[in-house]
């Protein structure tokens, strides 16, 4: 039987624990939350999600991976009703960040006799979070292992990235579980502990990868070569289902992704450091914007990258951005030494970006710019500083900027090619001459999430079922609507009239710079779904996004039409006529 689609954001369920025995002697605490966490952009499906701990009760007990802290109360609730804190023997950290840091604060004050199992990087930053804990270290070094008796003799693996430099999986060969932390998540919420129909979170599961493991698709890589080993039963991760029924197809994902990733013509380095997580927040959806246009990311947290390794990947990629937070009317030693790097050995013809977070003043984003632009570096976006938290609209336009920071490279690219092509028409010409005279109908798709609204002009459109009446749109990758076309979101579909579309077309043909209202100037009425309905246009059609099927360049929208009407009864459908199929 199919399974219902993960549970939407407008679900107005307050925040719980399921606990639930999945092995022998182990259970999860599935801290879930109904609604959106976090502004990330890995949270931007906005499906809520479950922070996933794992308790082993044997000769000894172990936690792993306690939540973030806004779940700290429930989940010492929870646990407490299971166990005695005075026999907890271990607390496990597939990583570290502040969020973890206050759970785990409150749970050392509850059991100060446990030891805390974590990598060096992550004993590094507790030293940092929790500076005046007196803490009991087990510190792994390599392929460690630790016994808990009754045959739960758990192996460590070291699966450090950029954005989790203290990264480490546990193995239960007693239960077979492979407790992954953040690989193979998903953020969606639901009474679903395991992957039963496991495609309904093939969507999700993709989003998550995207967004967090595609700008470290190298490590990914060295990560998957290092637990290939373990016969797992199934997969633990930090969010999400677990993984029994999909493992093998989600683990292969992770491979092909990866691969998709490092295989790109082009690559952008991705420097940044990250006091308090908001500058890292900021690169992520950078990086997300740049990997949606095709080009690889290549990310580098400053704060663990040596200098050798940061003057290789930037000599190696095609153009770079750097990232920095204020601390003390300063940037971070590790940036002032990355960007002394850059200044050394990054040609001047490469691309560059600056961006960063501050609190009371922004003066070390205002110190790469500065630099940058004094050594004779062009940007490729306006540069981004945030003050505090970033929002929604601050994420998109980080991705948005990314992207365009993408394109510029790309298109340089083309010029570089077309000097060197031949000039005779070759059977590609002819191909995509002969591709060219395929027409459609001329529309804006429209959509808005929250604050968030976005549009694009569109001509791959047809109508694709009688029953129920929908529709396909293909959407290019990079567009910037693109990330509120998902699974159960809303769009619009505004078709337009022949004698009065140029207007239109000229305005959504425009480049628009990051975060800059599409619909300046544009009579619009918000419709039933919430998405902007143009005002001059043939007719609208109000739809919800079914399915999406990614098609190379370009992701193939299928949508269910709500509701329609037609603004001009004797008008006809513009239709966009092209010369070649090589481009729009």
């Amino acid at each position: 039987m199919p399974l219902s689609p993960p549970a939407q954001r407008s679900m107005p369920k307050p925040i719980d624990i399921q606990a639930v025995p999945i092995a022998h002697e182990t259970y999860v605490l599935r801290s879930r939350t109904w609604s959106r966490l976090k502004f990330e952009i890995e949270y931007g499906l906005q499906r809520g999600t479950t922070a996933n701990s794992f308790l082993i009760q044997a000769d000894q007990i172990a936690l792993l991976d306690p939540p973030g802290e806004t779940f700290t109360k429930i989940y010492l609730d929870a646990v407490s009703q299971r166990l005695d804190w005075a026999k907890l023997n271990y607390v496990i950290l597939g990583h570290i960040n502040a969020n973890r840091a206050t759970t785990l604060s409150a749970i050392l004050a509850r059991a100060p006799q446990l030891t805390v199992v974590c990598s060096n990087p992550a004993a590094l930053s507790l030293g940092n979070l929790l500076p005046e804990a007196d803490l009991n270290l087990h510190i792994v070094k390599g392929d460690d292992t630790l016994d808990l008796g009754q045959s739960h003799h758990l192996h460590f693996r070291l699966t450090p990235t950029p954005r989790w430099p203290g990264g480490l999986c546990t193995y239960d060969p007693a239960t077979q579980i492979l407790f992954t932390d953040k690989f193979f998540g998903a953020h969606v919420c639901g009474d679903q502990v395991f992957d039963e129909g496991y495609v309904v979170y093939a969507e999700d599961r993709r989003y998550y990868f995207d967004c967090v493991m595609a700008p470290s698709a190298r490590q990914v890589e060295a990560a998957l070569e290092k637990i290939a080993d373990l016969p797992a039963q199934f997969y633990a991760p930090g969010h999400g289902p677990l993984l029994r029924y999909g493992r093998q197809d989600v683990l292969q994902g992770y491979r092909d992704w990866s691969q998709t990733q490092k295989s790109q013509a082009l690559s952008v380095a991705l420097f940044y450091a990250s006091a308090y997580g908001n500058t890292a927040t900021l690169a992520q959806a950078i990086a997300r914007g740049v990997t949606k246009a095709g080009v690889h990311v290549e990310s580098v947290n400053c704060e663990v990258a040596s200098p050798d390794e940061i003057s290789t990947i930037v000599e190696k990629a095609d153009g770079f951005i750097i990232g920095s937070p204020t601390l003390g009317g300063h940037a971070p030693t590790q940036i002032q030494t990355a960007l002394g790097m850059i200044l050394s050995h990054a040609s001047q013809v490469k691309l560059a970006g600056v961006f960063g977070s501050f609190g009371w003043s922004g003066e070390a984003i205002d110190l790469l710019e500065s630099k940058l632009r004094d050594a004779g570096f062009q940007l490729g976006f306006e540069t981004i500083r945030v003050k505090f938290k970033p929002t929604d609209i601050t994420l998109k336009e980080c991705e948005e900027a990314g992207t365009d920071f993408a394109q510029a490279l790309r298109k340089a690219k083309k010029v570089r090619q077309s000097r060197q092509s031949s000039t005779l028409e070759s059977q590609t010409d002819r191909t995509a001459q002969a591709v060219g005279r395929l027409v459609g109908s001329l529309c804006v798709v429209t959509a808005r999430q929250g604050e968030v609204a976005s549009a694009m002009l569109a001509s791959w459109v047809s109508q694709a079922t009688f029953d129920p009446p929908g529709l396909t749109v293909a959407v290019a990758k990079d567009r910037a609507v693109e990330s509120l076309l998902y699974r159960g979101e809303a769009f619009t579909l505004n078709i337009l009239a022949e004698q009065n579309h140029l207007g239109l077309m000229k305005h959504f043909l425009k480049p628009f710079a990051p975060g800059e209202d599409r619909f300046a100037g544009v009579e619009t009425e918000i419709g039933e779904n919430g998405c902007p309905i143009l005002k001059d246009g043939l007719a609208y059609l109000e739809c919800r996004v079914d399915n999406r099927m990614e098609c190379g360049d370009h992701w193939l929208i299928y949508g269910t039409v709500q509701y329609g009407t037609v603004l001009d009864a004797n008008g006809l459908t513009a239709v966009h006529h092209r010369k070649t199929g090589s481009h729009y």
